[in-house]
């Protein structure tokens, strides 16, 4: 079972890290440091398919679960992901239930989709019954960053076989307010506070599964209190920034 699908069984969120480096090291390291799943960023990050085939490698000793978020809603990016043995795809800007049902179509296989069958690597990283499980076990996430998005959320969260919907806060504040409003992940605005928490109240109506993007620990901490059933805590290279000027930081004061 997909570890991530155990753990909403069970009720309990799903603490998600961010893969932003194109490393299998520091997916590794990410991996020994005890988030349930990880999620190799190829919209933003500084990733190509073969590096996140090699980090899916190196993260699979230690029993994380992978996903990735793929550039766009595009057949090629989502199968050939699942095909390297990620058990979820996250894809960026869905608006439309078409495009919610596309996302879908592209990872089920027939007849509930149009998968194509070749999973070269999952067939060994996830067992000989692949084919048997996928469909059931493969985490299929849209994300609503947009004022489209949100206008046609009923019908998006209404499609089969999507489990969830994952909410890009910095994307959907640019959408909603332009440059009203800074950019960044943990928002305090109540306008933006009211539409999040919108949007997981109508994720939970419908019976689907709610993520959101958070940039920091205590206030991913405070969206699982709401009720998120996945939170992602900043990233690989932002947690690697912060620690490097905490040291440098405190290695000046300490010579001052």
């Amino acid at each position: 079972m997909n570890p991530i699908k155990a753990l909403w069984a069970q009720n309990k969120a799903v603490l998600n890290g961010w893969l932003a480096v194109s490393n299998a090291f520091t997916a590794e390291i990410m991996a020994a440091q005890g988030y349930d799943a990880l999620t190799i960023d190829l919209q933003h990050g500084l990733v190509d398919y073969q590096g996140a085939v090699s980090m899916l490698q190196a993260m699979r000793a230690s029993g994380v679960s992978p996903m990735i978020r793929v550039p766009w809603l595009d057949p090629t990016h989502i199968m050939k992901s699942l095909d390297a043995g990620a058990l979820g795809v996250i894809c960026p800007m869905i608006n439309t239930r078409q495009q919610a049902e596309e996302l879908v179509s592209y990872c089920r296989y027939a007849p509930t989709g149009v998968r194509s069958f070749g999973p070269i690597r999952a067939s060994l990283s996830v067992g000989a019954d692949y084919f048997a499980v996928a469909d059931t076990q493969i985490i299929c996430l849209a994300m609503i960053e947009t004022e489209q998005a949100l206008s046609n959320l009923d019908d998006i969260l209404a499609t089969p076989g999507l489990d969830g919907i994952y909410i890009g806060p910095a994307d959907l504040a640019i959408s909603l307010y332009g440059r009203r409003f800074p950019t960044g992940f943990d928002r305090t605005e109540p306008e933006m506070i009211e539409t999040i928490r919108t949007i997981l109240e109508a994720a939970k109506k419908a019976g689907k599964r709610a993520g959101l993007h958070n940039g920091h620990a205590d206030y991913a901490a405070k969206a699982a209190g709401w009720g998120f059933d996945l939170l992602t805590i900043s990233s690989d290279a932002r947690l690697l920034a912060a620690a490097a000027k905490t040291s440098v930081d405190l290695f000046r004061a300490s010579i001052d």
